[in-house]
């Protein structure tokens, strides 16, 4: 009787089917990189900063090729990108990457989001060179054209132009991609020198726009300012902003108002962050009394925020400060409330044990204590109790007056 060793067989079929999975992934790969090389050569961009951006594209494409030359396994290495990963730097006043890095090595499992991301690259390359943008939903459907590289779903596209973002070093927008969000609104003392695609200068004057404001492009690198404001005072809610533009707010204190529309977007950051470092003007936040408007809403325009902690000297601004809606605001003006949620009281929990921007501030953990012992949360509409004009003819004039009452 013959006794076959069929364990042996099957570990050799095994191994002989990995072995023509990594061939053919590796070609893949490899194909799509010389590919990219090829077409791209030296980049001739007119623009400093996209220039600079596709020179970065190039070098990381150019530094997985030597590492195949070398015969080593190409890599790409990204920082961290999580609060685990930073801590609060108290003399910049934003959070600072910590350092760690994961490398994304070149394996059969990997192949496949390896030749994705060389062909964003190459996409990105493109945009840049023909001095263009994709918005992110966009650069899905185009993948559809890249055979077995082709996304099946936006996320993990968006989180290639992501990991491109973090190892090159440079915003997402630096390299041609645009979110799909709205920007911010913006009304006051303000004029903006923008361009046409043909490059004929726009100039818009931000107090003639009858009830009208002007919306921030995804872009803000190219806009020019001319502005003589007192401060800047960013709102959580479209509402209250109509408010305080339907009742002049900005002529009274001569002042730019911008509707942050909940979570800043980034386009929205870098313009507050631009008239801040630029004229040096206050910036003034002005949010619902919750976690939400002061951890999520305020925390990401000031000091950062956990996904895009490595971007955050080119975001976060520093310099701002909340006036309002406080705990104390909530005691002292005696405002309407609702009761605090179960995720209200995980985040301010969350934000007491775990955020170090909350514990580099007594007053902020004051202030969440507070809130989480009174157990409730108030809007900045609440103030309408008082009436309509209320907020606009008592409650900011006497909170832009009183720093006291500020946090930090």
């Amino acid at each position: 009787m013959i006794r076959t060793n069929t364990k042996n067989i099957v570990i050799n079929k095994n191994t002989y089917i990995r072995n023509i999975k990594a061939d053919y992934s590796f070609h893949l790969f490899n194909s799509y990189l010389y590919y990219f090389l090829l077409k791209c050569g030296e980049t001739v961009i007119t623009s400093e900063e996209r220039n600079l951006a596709a020179k970065k594209l190039l070098k990381l494409a150019n530094g997985m090729y030597e590492d195949i030359i070398r015969g080593k396994r190409p890599k790409l290495t990204f920082p961290i990108r999580s609060l685990a990963n930073a801590k609060f730097d108290v003399e910049k006043g934003t959070f600072a990457i910590l350092g760690k890095e994961k490398d994304r090595m070149l394996t059969v499992n990997q192949a496949k989001i390896f030749a994705q991301t060389i062909k964003m690259m190459e996409f990105s390359k493109g945009l840049l060179d023909t001095n263009d943008f994709s918005t992110l939903r966009e650069a899905y459907y185009v993948s559809k054209n890249w055979g077995e590289a082709r996304f099946d779903d936006q996320q993990p596209s968006n989180g290639v132009i992501e990991d491109i973002e973090a190892a090159s070093e440079f915003l997402r927008e630096d390299l041609g991609f645009i979110p799909e969000e709205d920007g911010a609104a913006v009304i006051g003392p303000l004029r903006i020198v923008d361009r046409t695609a043909e490059g004929d200068e726009i100039k818009i004057d931000c107090t003639k726009l009858g009830s009208g404001a002007y919306s921030i492009p995804n872009d803000v690198t190219k806009l020019e300012f001319e502005t003589k404001a007192d401060f800047i005072l960013a709102i959580e809610t479209a509402g209250m902003f109509a408010r305080l533009n339907a009742e002049g707010f900005w002529k009274k204190h001569n002042c730019i108002l911008i509707s942050l529309k909940g979570v800043p977007a980034r386009a929205t950051r870098r313009f507050i962050k631009r008239l801040n470092e630029e004229y040096k003007l206050p910036i003034l936040v002005f949010t619902d009394g919750d976690p939400y408007g002061y951890l999520n809403i305020y925390r990401t325009l000031k000091v950062g925020s956990g996904k895009a902690v490595h971007l955050a000297d080119k975001l976060a601004v520093p310099e701002a400060r909340l006036i309002g809606v406080t705990p104390q605001d909530i005691v002292d003006y005696e405002l309407p409330t609702h009761p605090l949620k179960d995720h209200d009281i995980k985040r301010l929990k969350d934000g007491l044990k775990n955020d170090d921007f909350v514990k580099s501030f007594p007053q902020w953990q004051n202030a969440l204590v507070q809130m989480a012992d009174s157990k409730v949360r108030a809007e900045q509409q609440s103030l309408a109790k008082y009436g309509l004009k209320y907020v606009v003819e008592e409650y900011l004039p006497a909170k832009v007056e009183d720093s006291s009452t500020w946090l930090p």
